[in-house]
């Protein structure tokens, strides 16, 4: 393994310790008793959980970085649509790339992940991310080898796909590890106003990715909402729980009151 790889494999680990790290620290270790009202599952992960999401996610980074070194190599990076001069497109279009990119990845997570659940294939490839039923932030990697090789897929639909900038790319990973991390965060943290609004109504939630760990089926989007109400996934007690939820956000934790 080149010095590349190494880059590669320490960036990615350092982003998913910073983003997931400080998610934890916040919800698991300093403040729980904060923000306990917004608690999706009442109990916590054991130790063991956090330990097994931690090795599974550093073993995907491994695959993610392997790939990055794909991309890069000259067998195949000149015939991606990656570029590096911002004035080929411009920056409005640099900014509406990584809008795109999520859009794509959006699509390609709900199908890549419904196949996944074919009794088939779900062991083989699914079911190590699905023993965390109860997820913690660190969970948002913590795949088998065969679903990091999956989900580290889409970034070969997004570079041949569209034109983006290397820079957008990163941006791209940036939100999508952020959002990951939130999908696993174990607590609601949506304000009210955007879970009612016109487009709140379509994003997805921690809650609707934890109900997904917890029930194995139905809620299988990323970003959004979209495919699962197109496809009717949608769990039948995600409104109500969702509702339940962000109707504690104003009440006192329990010790307070």
């Amino acid at each position: 393994m080149n010095s590349q790889f190494w880059l590669f494999y320490a960036l990615l680990s350092a982003r998913y310790i910073f983003i997931a790290g400080i998610a934890f620290l916040v919800f698991y270790i300093f403040l729980p008793s904060k923000f306990s009202k917004v608690k999706i599952q009442a109990l916590f992960p054991k130790q063991n959980d956090y330990v097994r999401e931690v090795v599974y996610s550093f073993i995907t980074f491994f695959i993610f970085a392997a790939i990055a070194i794909i991309l890069s190599t000259p067998a195949i990076r000149p015939y991606t649509k990656i570029y590096s001069d911002i004035s080929d497109y411009g920056w409005g279009y640099f900014a509406v790339s990584v809008v795109l990119a999520l859009l794509i990845h959006d699509t390609y997570f709900y199908w890549t992940h419904r196949l996944m659940h074919d009794p088939r294939l779900f062991k083989l490839f699914h079911l190590t991310h699905h023993r965390s039923t109860n997820p913690s932030p660190w969970a948002a990697f913590s795949f088998s080898p065969l679903e990091a090789l999956v989900e580290g897929g889409v970034i070969f639909a997004i570079v041949f796909l569209i034109p983006i900038h290397q820079f957008a790319i990163l941006l791209f990973l940036l939100f999508m590890t952020a959002y990951n991390v939130y999908g696993h965060l174990g607590y609601e943290i949506y304000p009210s106003w955007l879970v009612n609004s016109a487009l709140g109504k379509w994003l997805n939630t921690s809650t609707n990715h934890n109900m997904h760990h917890k029930y194995f089926r139905g809620n299988y989007g990323l970003y959004l909402r979209l495919w699962d109400e197109v496809m009717g996934t949608t769990h039948a007690g995600y409104d109500k729980t969702l509702a339940k939820l962000v109707s504690r956000q104003n009440e006192q934790p329990k010790e307070q009151q």
